[in-house]
């Protein structure tokens, strides 16, 4: 099931890149709740493609990469290192813009649990942005992921560049 969704997304980028609005971004932040004894930082990465639908909303598909780096806990004769957590989100994306520098929305759909014993879960992720150019925005976005027994909570920054493809007719 998991090389399935991982295919389908790839399609859906493979036969998108053609269009305008490819974006790619980092993100950084913290966990929370479940996690933040076991997680010392979150780094990711996010990939996809918006399309307008109007002047004021964008749909979309968004995939991307979510690492948790573990905390480390110990004495001078004894050291515990938890592992690593990761994730492949995929999703459906929605941003509205409430004005020509300011969007809120969020991206719905499933996170792939990549390291051992993680089998994923449902993903969803609201955000706010902030245009800081013609191409950059600053996001912060809050990240849940219902996994079987606990649930994935993180706050991050991060920074989205939107590349405008021109069309060829």
């Amino acid at each position: 099931m998991k090389k399935l969704l991982v295919l389908a997304a790839f399609i859906c980028f493979g036969t998108s890149y053609g269009q305008e609005g490819l974006k790619f971004g980092i993100q950084g932040g913290l966990p929370l709740e479940n996690f933040n004894d076991q997680v010392g930082v979150v780094l990711g990465a996010d990939f996809g493609h918006m399309w307008a639908m109007s002047e004021t909303v964008d749909l979309g598909v968004m995939t991307g990469y979510i690492h948790g780096f573990p905390e480390k806990f110990g004495t001078e004769d004894v050291s515990i290192t938890l592992p690593s957590i990761q994730f492949l989100p995929v999703a459906a994306s929605l941003r509205i813009w409430g004005s020509n520098s300011f969007s809120f929305g969020g991206d719905i759909g499933t996170a792939i649990g990549l390291n051992d014993g993680n089998d994923g879960g449902f993903y969803y992720r609201p955000q706010i942005g902030f245009l800081m150019g013609p191409s950059t925005e600053l996001n912060f976005s809050y990240t849940g992921i219902q996994l079987d027994e606990a649930a994935w909570n993180t706050v991050t920054l991060g920074i989205l560049y939107t590349i405008q493809l021109k069309r060829p007719y």
